[in-house]
């Protein structure tokens, strides 16, 4: 495959030690919202999810034999089960259900590299994959204008904090388009920047917490089985979060393709996606057996591989260092706390639409005839049903299935279903480098 010709670092650069801090302290900012917001709502410490989600991305990038430059962050599709499991089992419960779905990931893995990934490309053709692709980076765009508008989490619409979430992302348009040398590997970081000092200039900055916390602090580990409510079997548990890792797994593949397209590089066939799978799935029961959510490659932090143009292992491999600092270190965590959730907000724009694109191209390039109706009944129910935030509960907080994972099991399940599966897209054009 032809490489990017605009990149400016390949995968295996290092950075000279001048930028080096500067392009990984990028990354960290780029998946610090979502990383940390994830945990806020599921009851866990957001200082043990930046632990784990650095402690994972190290353990990912060693499987993946450091040729895969993605970055782990708490997943969003598990949000629903844990906070289900939660009510039910207890932390502890929740954990043991995060730990089997890292266990499941490790199982699909071991499939692929018996038995190849064709038999799970015929399950996931582009049909499905593309739309899912265009949820994966869609699907949370409620969330990233609620963080613009001030309205996540249930607080009232506030046009101060909108305008300054459309100022930071104007701000990163800006810096994307005029700047030149060095500034161009950064505009994310220098957006957030700029938000940051607007936010101050307008009083939506409270140093008090930066003040008053400790310059170090111990994470809230929560270990395994610890705090699991007495008479809730674990088996209980089990069936109650890893099923998702089925639906999840469709996002990896999502991402994994997203990702091979940026940077100009088949990661599916090399290093694998067994690989990568069973990278993702170990770090996700590493973070569960610590009290961390379970871990999914961050679409922002691709968006800032797509803008940036800056591959490295390296760079990704310091920001997950800085991460796991971080989880120790009180007043930087709570200097990064301070950023205005609107900058966040416009941050979460700027990049969530580069993953919506990237499925698109997907169902273009892997030639899926939309004229077709069975094909346009299947992409049709995948984006309304992921996008308009439809979910299936079981019982008074029992089972429940997220919107994404419901509209990526509705999409495997029609393409099983319908006549004519063959018009799906081509699944080799998945595999192959003149495509990907």
């Amino acid at each position: 495959m032809t490489a990017p010709r605009d990149r400016v670092l390949d995968v295996h650069d290092r950075p000279p030690p001048a930028t080096f801090f500067l392009l990984s302290l990028q990354h960290l900012f780029a998946m610090f919202g979502a990383n940390v917001l994830v945990p806020i709502l599921t009851g866990l410490d957001p200082s043990v999810a930046l632990v784990t989600s650095g402690l994972g991305t190290l353990i990912y990038l060693a499987f993946t034999k450091w040729r895969l430059p993605a970055y782990l962050g708490s997943s969003f599709a598990f949000i629903g089960p844990i906070v289900a499991a939660t009510q039910i089992g207890g932390t502890g419960g929740a954990l043991v259900g995060a730990c089997a779905a890292g266990a499941v990931y490790v199982a699909v893995a071991l499939l692929i590299r018996a038995f190849g990934v064709r038999w799970l490309l015929a399950i996931l053709p582009p049909i499905v994959v593309g739309p899912v692709i265009v949820v994966i980076g869609l699907g949370l765009a409620s969330v990233a204008v609620g963080m613009a508008q001030n309205t996540a989490g249930g607080g009232e619409y506030s046009l101060p904090h909108f305008l300054l979430a459309l100022a930071t992302l104007g701000s990163i348009f800006l810096y994307s388009i005029v700047l030149r040398g060095f500034f161009t590997v950064v505009p994310i970081l220098l957006g957030i920047l700029t938000g940051y000092a607007l936010g101050v200039v307008f009083g939506m900055v409270d140093f008090g917490p930066v003040a008053a916390a400790p310059f170090l602090r111990m994470p809230d580990f929560h270990l395994l089985f610890s705090g699991m409510k007495e008479g809730v079997s674990a088996w209980a548990m089990i069936l109650l979060v890893a099923p998702v890792a089925l639906v999840t797994i469709a996002e990896h593949i999502g991402g994994q393709i997203v990702l091979s397209r940026v940077v100009g590089r088949n990661f599916i066939a090399d290093p694998g996606l067994h690989r990568s799978v069973f990278g993702d799935g170990v770090a996700t029961m590493v973070a569960g057996a610590l009290g961390g959510p379970p871990a999914t490659t961050y679409g922002e932090n691709i968006g800032v591989l797509a803008v940036t143009r800056v591959f490295s292992v390296w760079v990704i491999g310091g920001a997950a260092t800085l991460a796991i600092i971080l989880g120790f270190v009180g007043k930087l965590s709570a200097f990064l706390s301070s950023i205005p959730t609107a900058v966040m907000g416009g941050v979460s724009i700027a990049l969530f639409g580069v993953i919506a694109s990237s499925g698109i191209r997907t169902l273009i390039e892997g030639k899926v005839d939309l004229g077709d109706k069975r094909n346009l009944l299947i992409s049709s129910t995948i984006l309304v049903i992921g996008i308009g935030g439809a979910s299936l509960k079981f019982g008074d907080g029992g089972f429940v299935v997220s919107s994404m994972a419901l509209s990526a099991l509705m999409g495997v399940v029609l393409n099983a279903v319908l006549p004519g599966r063959g018009t799906g897209g081509d699944a080799e054009a998945i595999l192959s480098s003149d495509h990907i």
